[in-house]
C-alpha cells in the first residue's frame, strides 16, 4: 500500500511541480512589484497595493469562470474523448472576451471607489495610475488563462510554466524602466508596475498561442473551425465556473477590504499587513498548485471512472500537503524577521510585520489543507457549496469579527490591524473544517463524470 501512495505522491508531484514553479514566477513577479515599489516610497508601496487590492480579486474573478475548463477537459481526457475539448474551449473564449472588456471598463474607472473610502490622496493617485495602465493587459490576460486551463486539464503543464518564467525575466527591466523613467521613459514611481503588468499580460498571449499550435493541443480540434457563441456550451462553462470565481472573488475580496480599513490606520500599518500578505501568497503557492493537480488527478480518475485511483490520490495528496504545512509553519516562526526584512527597513513596518507573521504561521495548515479539498472538489466539479462555506466563513464571520476585535467594540481593547488577522484566522480554520466534511461526503458518492 505504502508502495502505490509513493507512486502517487510521485504522479502528483510530477505533475503539480511544473504547476508550483509557474504559481511562483507569478506571485515572484507580485513580489518584485511590491519590493521595487516599497524601495521608490512607502507611499507607492501602499499604492501598488491597494491597487492590486481591488485588480486581483476582480481577475482572479473572470479567470475563474474559465477554470471549469480545467475539469472539463481533464474529464474527457481520461475518458478518451479529447476532440471535444476544442469546442469547450471556443466558447470559453467568448466567455474571456466579454469579461475582459468588463474588467477594462472597470479598472478605468475606479478613482471613485478610492475617494469614496477616503484613501489617503497620494496613495490614491498611484493606485488608480497602476490600474488605469493594468486595464490595457486584463482582455489578453484572460484569454492567456482561458488558454493556459486548457493545456492543464491536458496535463502538459510545463509550457505555462516556461511562459512564466519569461513573463517574470520581463517584468523586472520593464518596471525598473517605468518606475524610476529611465531611457527616456517617463518616471511613474508605482504606477510603472501598470506598464509592467500589461507588457507581461501580452507577452503571455503571444507566447501561449504559439504552444496551442503544438501536437497535442490539435487533438483538441480547437482550430479546426470559427465558433459563434453557443449558450449551451457557454451555461456548461459557467455552471462550473461561476462558483469557482464567486469563490476566488470572496476569498481575495475579504483581503482587499481588510486592507481598505488598515490603510485608514495609517501608511506603517498597511505596509505591514501588505507585506504579511505578500508573504501568505509566497507560502500558499505549493498548495494551490498542487490543489490544482490534485483536482487535475481527480477528474481522470472520474473520466476513467477508477475509484482505486480516486481513492489513492486523495490519501496520498491530503499527506503531502500536511506535511507541508507543518514544515512552512515552523520556518514562518523562526524567520519571521528576516522575511519581513526582504521588503522594508523601517522600523514601525518591520516590528508590525514580525508579528502579523505569527498569524500566518498559526493558520497555515488550515489554509495549505483549505486548499488541496478545493482542488479535489474542483475535480468533482462541485464547486457551488465550497462557495458558499467561503462566503460564510469570510464575510459572514471574519470580517464582522475583525472589524469588532480593530476597533475595540462591545467594551473590548481595540486590536487594531491585529484584530483582522486573528479574525482571518478563524475563519480560515472554519472553512478548511468545513471544506473537509464537503469533501469527505462528495468522495463517497459513486463516480459520475
Amino acid at each position: 500500500r505504502w508502495e502505490a501512495l509513493w507512486g502517487e505522491a510521485a504522479e502528483i508531484l510530477r505533475l503539480g511541480w511544473p504547476m508550483v514553479v509557474t504559481q511562483l514566477f507569478i506571485m515572484g513577479m507580485g513580489f518584485v512589484d511590491t519590493v521595487m515599489a516599497g524601495r521608490y516610497s512607502a507611499v507607492d508601496l501602499a499604492g501598488v497595493a491597494l491597487g492590486g487590492n481591488v485588480l486581483w480579486p476582480l481577475v482572479l474573478f473572470f479567470s475563474g469562470l474559465n477554470l471549469a475548463l480545467t475539469p472539463i477537459v481533464s474529464q474527457l481526457r481520461g475518458a478518451g474523448r479529447l476532440y471535444k475539448a476544442g469546442e469547450k474551449l471556443r466558447q470559453g473564449l467568448w466567455i474571456a472576451l466579454a469579461s475582459g472588456l468588463a474588467l477594462m471598463a472597470l479598472t478605468l474607472n475606479i478613482r471613485p471607489l478610492y475617494e469614496w473610502l477616503e484613501v489617503d490622496p497620494e496613495v490614491t493617485e498611484v493606485a488608480v495610475g497602476y490600474l488605469y495602465y493594468c486595464a490595457f493587459g486584463v482582455v489578453p490576460a484572460l484569454v492567456y488563462m482561458s488558454l493556459r486551463f486548457t493545456a492543464e486539464g491536458l496535463g502538459k503543464v510545463r509550457p505555462p510554466m516556461l511562459i512564466a518564467g519569461g513573463a517574470l525575466a520581463l517584468n523586472v527591466p520593464v518596471n525598473y524602466v517605468f518606475i524610476y523613467g529611465k531611457f527616456g521613459m517617463p518616471e511613474l514611481g508605482g504606477a510603472g508596475c501598470g506598464v509592467a503588468t500589461a507588457a507581461v499580460y501580452w507577452f503571455e498571449l503571444a507566447a501561449m498561442l504559439l504552444v496551442a499550435r503544438l501536437p497535442f493541443f490539435q487533438v483538441t480540434g480547437f482550430w479546426r473551425h470559427f465558433s459563434l457563441p453557443s449558450w449551451g456550451g457557454i451555461r456548461e462553462i459557467l455552471k462550473i465556473g461561476l462558483p469557482i470565481g464567486a469563490s476566488s472573488f470572496v476569498g481575495l475580496m475579504l483581503y482587499s477590504v481588510i486592507s481598505f480599513l488598515v490603510a485608514r490606520m495609517g501608511v506603517s500599518e498597511l505596509a505591514a499587513h501588505s507585506i504579511a500578505g505578500n508573504l501568505n501568497w509566497l507560502t500558499y503557492v505549493l498548495p494551490m498548485a498542487l490543489g490544482s493537480a490534485i483536482g487535475i488527478r481527480v477528474g481522470f480518475a472520474i473520466g476513467a471512472a477508477d475509484a482505486e485511483l480516486l481513492r489513492r490520490t486523495l490519501q496520498t495528496s491530503m499527506l503531502v500537503i500536511g506535511a507541508y504545512g507543518l514544515v512552512v509553519t515552523l520556518l514562518l516562526v523562526l524567520y519571521r524577521w528576516p522575511l519581513v526584512g526582504i521588503y522594508t527597513t523601517e522600523p514601525a513596518v518591520l516590528l508590525l510585520a514580525a508579528n502579523l507573521m505569527l498569524f500566518l504561521a498559526l493558520y497555515q495548515i488550515f489554509d495549505d489543507l483549505c486548499a488541496a479539498f478545493e482542488g479535489a472538489l474542483l475535480g468533482f466539479k462541485d464547486t457551488l457549496v465550497p462557495m458558499l462555506i467561503q462566503l460564510i466563513a469570510y464575510w459572514l464571520i471574519s470580517l464582522p469579527l475583525g472589524y469588532l476585535l480593530a476597533e475595540g467594540l462591545l467594551g473590548l481593547a481595540p486590536m487594531h490591524v491585529y484584530g483582522y488577522w486573528l479574525a482571518l484566522t478563524i475563519g480560515i480554520a472554519l472553512a478548511a473544517i468545513w471544506t473537509g466534511a464537503r469533501l469527505l461526503r462528495t468522495a463517497r458518492r459513486p463516480l459520475a463524470p
